[in-house]
């Protein structure tokens, strides 16, 4: 094909795509310019700021397999890891902290952290990505010792962990805005009819009595990690409904209890109770049972760069070992046995080839089947799902004033499509001034997520003010005027959304299989939950196979 040919087909392929989206409202009017959107007329705002999100040109060189130069160099390693993301690093921390040191981890993006990734400006740091964890379930031991290594438990008090107070959220904690006010805590109360607060106490029973409900086998019904579930079969036939289905069947019906689900289901899956299902849902509740000496049960630990502190923590060890800016784009297995990847320096544009004796895929499924392509696995991989997501971090002079309780570190207004903002300056012990950052979280969950995806990748940095301003303005009016600066982020693919039928699929069992014990595989997708623990537990068990097969 000639490259005359290919942009004709790819701009008419591109045009299709958004006279689509256009027709569905999902992006305003445009036109294509030096591949940009750019308005047709002028935009009254007057805020300065930047949209990124991940390498999408390296992105489209796996999609689109486009041909790369002949490696021109080879060497050899013992351990290969694909991906910074916390599952890579937790790998990498377990081999060294098993005596292992011949492994190197590569990186894609010039940075480390996957969707754990932060960013900072002269006011704050704050998080492009995931920003909390709940105090650790005292069984998790592993989990447990990683946060004594860091800091995070300085001690034990009374048989319980002590968690390091700078490092628990400050208050005040949580608000909603709801019925004009914001009320304290994100549970709808304030103005909420007496019938509806049954219903929503009687919900918040079932989650409490499922929290400590085991299985025939012995095990929690929900925990963390997943693997660590009962494997009953009465509570796992949950997976195969979803969760709205299951609240109409439990006579659910209170507007103000379905709006908080759906907002609790956004906030970890990216989707509404309606595409999740229905163990998943009830996981988010009743899977948390941490205890700790100087803190209520299932406390938040945060920090101004959210998660993107744990991820530097782990980081901070593994230096000499991480590689940026390195693609692999390739993995097959040799004739003698040893793992080849095929790797590309994004700044030097040369590839070269790695022969391994083991490799850990960090990456997600999607990314998997195209490295794997000369492999045969017996994997599904239409079954995953990935929620794509907006995070706005917002600068600020002042934060206009309103009714209720003040400033909390998590702001959710009830009814509106975001799943609210955090307050970075909330963990800061000294704050200057009253500017702030404040990270703003909206999970594109109205269309199936290829569409929304397309829509996401396709508007331009003044649609996606439209967007957020618009929701801004009806939580805190005037407030377009008190802002400086909002840098725009883009996940594509932010997280794995576990749908009805996937977590206890045998797909995703199947998906979690090694290749002839020499590729094995770490990611949240492999859990069907993306969350920090789920990430930190892959990466340990894949690097532990390692070390057992090492002997």
């Amino acid at each position: 094909m000639s490259g005359q040919t290919y942009y004709k087909d790819n701009f008419s392929s591109y045009l299709k795509r958004r006279s689509f989206l256009l027709r569905v409202g999902l992006i305003t009017g445009g036109i294509f310019i030096n591949g940009c959107i750019k308005k047709l007329k002028g935009h009254p705002y007057h805020i300065k700021g930047s949209l990124k999100g991940p390498n999408e040109k390296a992105g489209h060189i796996l999609r689109d397999r486009i041909r790369l130069p002949e490696p021109t160099s080879a060497r050899k390693i013992k351990t290969l890891i694909v991906g910074t993301g916390i599952s890579g690093l937790s790998a990498g921390r377990w081999l060294k902290n098993n005596g292992e040191t011949d492994f190197e981890i590569l990186e894609l993006e010039n940075h480390t952290g996957g969707n754990a990734h932060c960013g900072t400006n002269n006011i704050s740091a704050y998080p492009l990505g995931a920003h909390y964890v709940t105090i650790a379930n005292n069984e998790d031991g592993l989990l447990i010792d990683f946060f004594r290594e860091i800091g995070v438990i300085t001690h034990t008090e009374a048989g319980l962990p002590y968690y390091n107070d700078y490092y628990l959220t400050f208050d005040p904690e949580e608000r909603l805005l709801i019925n004009g006010e914001w009320q304290e805590g994100l549970i709808p109360d304030f103005g909420v009819p007496e019938a509806d607060k049954q219903q929503i106490r009687a919900f918040l029973k079932e989650v409490d009595l499922l929290k400590q409900t085991k299985g025939s086998d012995g095990k929690f019904v929900f925990d963390i990690p997943l693997k660590n579930s009962s494997a009953d079969p009465t509570y796992r036939q949950l997976d195969r409904v979803t969760f709205s289905s299951y609240l109409e069947e439990k006579g659910y019906h209170s507007k103000f209890l379905l709006w908080y689900l759906d907002y609790a289901c956004k906030d970890d899956y990216g989707q509404k109770a309606s595409k999740i299902s229905a163990w998943a849902g009830l996981h988010y509740f009743a899977s948390r049972r941490g205890k700790a000496a100087n803190a209520e049960q299932n406390a938040i630990l945060t920090w101004p760069e959210g998660n993107g502190w744990l991820m530097n923590k782990l980081a901070s060890g593994l230096k000499t070992h991480i590689r940026t800016g390195t693609m692999c784009y390739n993995v097959s297995l040799s004739p003698a046995g040893t793992v080849i990847a095929s790797v590309f320096n994004t700044e030097t544009q040369q590839t070269e080839q790695i022969e391994a004796q083991k490799i850990i895929l960090c990456s997600p499924q999607f990314v998997n089947n195209r490295l794997l392509k000369t492999l045969k696995r017996e994997v599904d991989y239409t079954a995953f799902s990935y929620s794509p997501w907006l995070i706005a971090n917002i600068t600020i002079s002042a934060l206009p004033q309103s009714k209720g309780i003040d400033l909390c570190w998590d702001n959710v207004a009830f009814g509106t499509p975001s799943v609210g903002y955090v307050n970075s300056a909330q963990q800061h012990l000294k704050i200057s001034e009253n500017k702030r950052v404040i990270t703003y979280y909206l999970p594109l969950c109205d269309y199936e997520p290829a569409v929304a995806r397309l829509a996401a990748y396709s508007r331009s940095y003044e649609q996606w003010l439209d967007i957020i301003m618009s929701e801004l303005e009806m939580i805190h009016p005037n407030i377009t005027q008190t802002i400086e600066n909002i840098d725009l982020w883009v996940w594509g693919h932010g997280m794995i959304a576990p749908g009805k039928d996937f977590i206890w699929n045998e797909n995703l069992e199947t998906a979690r299989n090694n290749i002839a014990d020499k590729i094995f595989f770490a990611h949240t997708d492999l859990s069907g939950i993306s969350i920090f623990e789920e990430a930190f537990h892959q990466g340990i068990n894949a690097a532990q196979q390692i070390l057992d097969l090492n002997g």
